[in-house]
């Protein structure tokens, strides 16, 4: 979990293969029409993000007892408690870092829909993880494989 531009998806494929599970990846289980609100500057708003959730939480539960992983910014609470709602064992690993470098580096990336400009609004909406929450935080401004190892070893002393 993180804002945009924090290493989701990057770091979700080094852990996965660092885990030796699945990966995938929450922006394909977005519809046409929300990639085209985010790609026109527009953020969504949680009735945009509902069908998403369930279909992230979906795949989370199909694989229970197996081990899984997929990258979902999963920016508040309320989104989280959806998600654990449809698969009650989920972890999150939250990737954090400052607003400056999360900016910068959204605003090098090329052919991806989120425009940097909504980073102020998703760092607007971040809740972090509660201390009831099953999961780990970890910063990105190392490496994404030191991120991933960091986070692996993490989640397998919870």
């Amino acid at each position: 979990m993180g804002v945009s531009g924090t290493g989701k998806s990057t770091v979700g494929r080094l852990l996965a293969d660092e885990l030796a599970v699945p990966y995938a990846e929450a922006d394909e289980f977005h519809s046409a029409a929300n990639v085209e609100k985010m790609r026109s500057g527009t953020p969504l708003t949680d009735e945009d993000r509902w069908p998403w959730l369930d279909a992230i939480g979906a795949w989370a539960a199909s694989r229970a007892g197996l081990g899984g992983v997929v990258s979902c910014s999963a920016l508040k609470r309320v989104y989280r408690d959806r998600l654990r709602a449809a698969a009650p064992g989920l972890v999150f690993v939250h990737l954090s870092g400052s607003r400056e470098l999360i900016t910068a580096r959204q605003s090098a990336r090329e052919g991806h829909f989120m425009p940097a400009s909504l980073i102020a609004s998703q760092f607007d909406t971040l809740e972090e993880l509660g201390a009831d929450e099953a999961g780990v935080v970890v910063d990105v401004t190392p490496a994404p494989e030191q991120i991933a190892s960091e986070a692996a070893e993490r989640l397998r002393k919870l």
